[in-house]
């Protein structure tokens, strides 16, 4: 019956005009919406379905539903990071896979390949940066009173709260203080002209990471990982993360790949091997190489000269290099 009423209305209304059809037994209540009324249509409604055996009453209902215009895209307010072309994070869903590490060497190895390169140690509850390009216990220099001076090591120039602290002395700060202390050292610190900063991300998808994603104009994300499956689990977390605050994925990198014995040369896959390759197969994002686990990788950024500067070259610093080369033709 109702297909039968509903054939009769749309002589005289469009079907996206016709909302609902109820029956209750002998009586019929048909809903319009965003119709123009018309009292001739509804007599000759009424009319036709009364011919329909056992209904005696119909009603025709008129809405009207406003149509509520879209919110505008609240785009957040940008920080400024003054002479800066190029913002590049290198991330990673957990600690201890080498990302500060990797963060340095690729900074260094950006160096190399030309760029005017910056790195930024937003890693504040855990800042190693000083350590590893060797200006550890030197303070920040401002000449005006308000802006620092990059500090300029290695060939690249660098800023970290692990500067302004004790290394004994823990950060107990929420997400917002850490966030405000990230902003003044991104932008009330003369960087000069760069073309590509590298920010060290602290680990996780939290509330740090998720602001600098939103607040910078991100050119892309490093994932970094270790072939070891729980790493991977987080690796994915951390690409998802960006894929969502629209961030370009530059690819994953595999930290700790693997192992070559110093004195029989026998290669051992300690965490696994490949599993970073396959994962961004997986994800369809692009694998940018493996970086082995080796002694002169930890010791040279350890004692501030990371393996790019002390052995240029070595297989590792070579390993960087292609990487590098590999997100200057990304961004």
């Amino acid at each position: 019956m109702e297909s039968q009423i509903r054939s009769i209305v749309e002589k005289y209304f469009t079907p996206q005009e016709i909302e609902n059809i109820g029956i209750f037994n002998n009586r019929v209540i048909i809903t319009l919406v965003n119709a123009n009324e018309n009292s001739e249509k509804n007599s000759a409604i009424e009319n036709e379905i009364k011919k329909i055996d056992g209904i005696n009453k119909v009603s025709v209902i008129y809405t009207q539903v406003k149509e509520k215009p879209l919110p505008l895209k609240q785009e957040p307010e940008k920080w400024n990071v003054r002479g800066v072309q190029k913002i590049i994070a290198v991330a990673s869903g957990k600690g201890g896979v080498g990302k500060s590490t990797t963060a340095v060497n690729l900074a260094m190895a950006l160096a190399q390949k030309g760029k005017k390169v910056a790195l930024f140690d937003a890693d504040i509850y855990g800042p190693s940066i000083p350590t590893m390009l060797g200006y550890e216990g030197a303070a920040p220099i401002s000449y005006d009173g308000q802006t620092f001076e990059a500090f300029e090591f290695q060939n690249i120039k660098s800023m970290s709260i692990g500067t302004l602290i004790d290394r004994n002395t823990p950060l107990i700060w929420r997400g917002s203080k850490a966030c405000g202390a990230i902003e003044q050292l991104l932008t009330d610190v003369n960087w000069g002209e760069i073309d590509i900063m590298v920010i060290d991300m602290p680990p996780g998808t939290g509330d740090i990471q998720i602001t600098l994603s939103q607040k910078l104009n991100l050119n892309g994300a490093v994932i970094v990982s270790t072939p070891q499956d729980i790493a991977l689990i987080d690796a994915i977390k951390g690409v998802n993360m960006f894929k969502r605050v629209e961030v370009p994925i530059l690819g994953i990198v595999e930290n700790m790949s693997y192992y070559i014995c110093p004195h029989c040369g026998n290669r051992d896959d300690i965490f696994g091997h490949a599993g970073a390759q396959e994962t961004a197969k997986e994800l369809g994002v692009p694998f940018l190489g493996e970086i082995p686990l080796h002694l002169d990788i930890r010791t040279y950024a350890d004692n501030g000269k990371p393996i790019v500067a002390a052995n240029p070259q070595s297989p590792y610093t070579k390993a960087y290099l292609q990487i590098a080369d590999k997100i200057i033709n990304s961004i």
